[in-house]
C-alpha cells in the first residue's frame, strides 16, 4: 500500500465538525496524500491549515452559498482528473464519491451518512423547513424543482466507488435501501484515551445539570433540550453556533439555567463540561455521533434518541433512551435519568472500541483486504 499513490477527496472544508474529523484521521494514515475539495476556507477549518489541499473553480463561490451549488459539485467532481492516482479514498456526505478514477486504481468512499438527506430519506422534512429563514420559500421552491434530478444524478454517482465504507449500521441500511448497495460498517474514531487523560485533570466536585453541543441548526433539534430543561428546571449548557442561535437564545430569556458557550475547536477545550454534567443530550437522527463518545470517555452517560447511530453505543449500562422527538418524551426521559446511577469507569469504558487506534487498525485493514 505505501508504494501506491494515494488522494483522498472529501466534499468540502469550510467548517470543521465530526465529518472532519474522521477525514483528518484518514488523512493520519496517508499523509502524503493531497486532499481534493469543491471549497476551502482556512480560516474556518483550521485543522487543515498545513495540508496540501487543492480545489478548483468551484472556490470561487461565496461559503454561504454551499447548500445551492449540489448539481455544479456533481460536475466539479466527476470531472475531478485523478489519473494519477493508483487509491482514491473519497470521505463524502454528498458529492465527493461523484469522482471518476483509472479501471486498474482503486476508489473506497467512507460515507459519513446516509443517501443525501435532503432529497432522500428526510426530503419531507426539509420541504417543511428548509432551515433558510426568510429564503425558506426560495429554498424549497429550488428542492421540489430539482430534488427528481438529483435523486437520479446521486445514485448514478454512488455507483462509482468500488467499496463503501459506513459509519453506522444505520447509514448502512440506508446505502443498501437507496443505493441498492452493500457497505461495511466502520465507525469514526475518537481519541479517548486523550480525553480520558483530560478528564482525569479536570474531576468534577459533583455532576450537575446536562449538556448538548453541536451546530445550531433546525434538524439537530437542539430546541428540544431548551424547552425540556425550561420544564424540569434543570440546568442546560449550550455549546456551539449555527443558524438557530438567535431563536434558541430567544427561547431561554430569562432563565438562568439555560447558559450558553461558543463553539469550540478542541475537545480539551470542553472535557471539564462534560465531566461536570449529569448526562449528555443527543436529540436527533444522526448518522452516528462523535461528540456523545467523547462525552462517555470523560464518564458522562448520554440520553438519545432512539434512532439512528445512536443505536451503535447506547446501552442500559452507559445511556438511556427516549422515543419520540417531543419535547413530553425527552421531559419523562430526563426525569428517569436523573434517578438512575451510572458507573463512570463502566460509561468509560464503553468508549473504549471507538479509539482511534480501533478506527485505524479496521481502517487499514479493510484497504489492504480490498487491494489484495
Amino acid at each position: 500500500m505505501k508504494s501506491m499513490k494515494t488522494a483522498i477527496v472529501c466534499d468540502w472544508l469550510t467548517e470543521i465538525g465530526g465529518a472532519e474529523k474522521v477525514l483528518l484521521e484518514i488523512h493520519k494514515l496517508f499523509p502524503d496524500a493531497p486532499i481534493y475539495t469543491s471549497q476551502y476556507r482556512p480560516k474556518s477549518a483550521i485543522w487543515f491549515a498545513r495540508l496540501d489541499v487543492r480545489t478548483g473553480w468551484l472556490n470561487i463561490f461565496p461559503r454561504a452559498l454551499r447548500k445551492f451549488l449540489s448539481p455544479l459539485r456533481y460536475r466539479y467532481f466527476s470531472h475531478l482528473d485523478l489519473s494519477a492516482y493508483d487509491l482514491v479514498i473519497s470521505s463524502s456526505n454528498a458529492e465527493a464519491k461523484a469522482v471518476k478514477t483509472r479501471a486498474d486504481a482503486v476508489h473506497i468512499s467512507y460515507q459519513h451518512g446516509p443517501p443525501v438527506q435532503y432529497y432522500w430519506g428526510m426530503y419531507d422534512d426539509y420541504i417543511k423547513n428548509p432551515g433558510f429563514g426568510k429564503l425558506n420559500w426560495l429554498a424549497r421552491l429550488g428542492l421540489k424543482f430539482l430534488a427528481g434530478g438529483l435523486r437520479k444524478i446521486d445514485y448514478k454517482c454512488a455507483q462509482n466507488p468500488d467499496f463503501l465504507v459506513a459509519n453506522s449500521n444505520y447509514v448502512r441500511d440506508e446505502i443498501k435501501k437507496y443505493y441498492g448497495r452493500a457497505a461495511t460498517v466502520i465507525h469514526p474514531g475518537v481519541d479517548v484515551k486523550k480525553i480520558r487523560e483530560l478528564a482525569r485533570e479536570n474531576p468534577a466536585a459533583r455532576r450537575d445539570g446536562f449538556i448538548i453541543t453541536g451546530r445550531q441548526a433546525n434538524w439537530k433539534h437542539i430546541d428540544l433540550a431548551v424547552k425540556a430543561c425550561l420544564k424540569t428546571g434543570d440546568k442546560l449548557l449550550v455549546v456551539g453556533d449555527g443558524p438557530e442561535h438567535d431563536k434558541l437564545v430567544k427561547l431561554a430569556t430569562g432563565n438562568d439555567n439555560v447558559q450558553f458557550l461558543p463553539r469550540y475547536n478542541d475537545v480539551s477545550e470542553i472535557v471539564k463540561y462534560f465531566c461536570a454534567a449529569r448526562a449528555f443530550i443527543f436529540p436527533s437522527i444522526e448518522p452516528f455521533g462523535i461528540t456523545p463518545i467523547e462525552a462517555m470517555a470523560c464518564g458522562t452517560p448520554v440520553l438519545a434518541l432512539k434512532r439512528g447511530g445512536s443505536l451503535d453505543f447506547i446501552s442500559p449500562q452507559n445511556g438511556r433512551f427516549f422515543e419520540q422527538q417531543t419535547v413530553e418524551s425527552l421531559v419523562a426521559a430526563l426525569e428517569k435519568i436523573k434517578k438512575t446511577r451510572f458507573d463512570q469507569k463502566t460509561v468509560e469504558k464503553a468508549a473504549e472500541r471507538f479509539d482511534t487506534s480501533e478506527f485505524k487498525k479496521r481502517f487499514l485493514g479493510f484497504i489492504d483486504d480490498k487491494l489484495a
